[in-house]
């Protein structure tokens, strides 16, 4: 367990190639929270249809940001898709956020989309509609399996990378090169 008292807590879920689930292939996932009722988590490579100027339109919410307003919505996961979830960086807790580590933050509620219109919200931050989840032991059974690789978490891949990049770079942080890494399946 780390010092939020998560096991697998701001660590990146890496898809193997082998992973051949069309939401999940070739994803990469931040486990924002991880305990014995199961794990949660937010995808941070897989782009949506949605700006974040849409979301802020949909919210009444007024910017004039056009850069802001233009940044890519992530598709978070397959669970609640029609909510919001802001991962960021600083040393601001707004209402309904979870430390995920020290200085980095998931958010659920209004008030960070707020104050990013403003231009007074976190210095880096992703904005996802739904989540992944996972039940009690389904995600240490996966990584027995051999579907996913566990690799700590990193701010570049996170905030600074091209969303295309994230899923070779994550798995390169731990000199596993993707594109090579021959899948196996079956049994003797």
């Amino acid at each position: 367990m780390n010092e939020h008292g998560q096991r697998f807590g701001n660590h990146l879920l890496v898809a193997l190639p082998s992973l051949r689930d069309p939401y999940f292939e070739r994803s990469v996932t931040l486990i924002c929270q991880h305990d014995s009722e199961g794990a949660m988590g937010v995808m941070v490579n897989r782009p949506s249809e949605y700006t974040l100027g849409d979301v802020f339109r949909q919210m009444g919410i007024a910017s004039d940001d056009a850069g802001l307003q233009a940044q890519a919505v992530l598709s978070g996961g397959p669970v609640h898709p029609e909510r919001g979830f802001v991962l960021h960086d600083g040393d601001r807790a707004y209402d309904s956020s979870l430390a995920v580590a020290d200085g980095l933050y998931l958010t659920t509620s209004r008030d960070v989309l707020e104050a990013m219109a403003r231009g007074e919200g976190p210095r880096r931050a992703l904005v996802a509609l739904g989540c992944a989840g996972w039940g009690e032991g389904q995600l240490e059974q996966e990584l027995v399996d051999d579907s996913w690789l566990l690799v700590p978490s990193r701010d570049d891949i996170l905030f600074q990378l091209p969303m295309a990049q994230r899923w070779q770079a994550a798995a390169g942080s731990i000199g596993i090169d993707l594109l090579n890494h021959a899948s196996h399946s079956g049994h003797a």
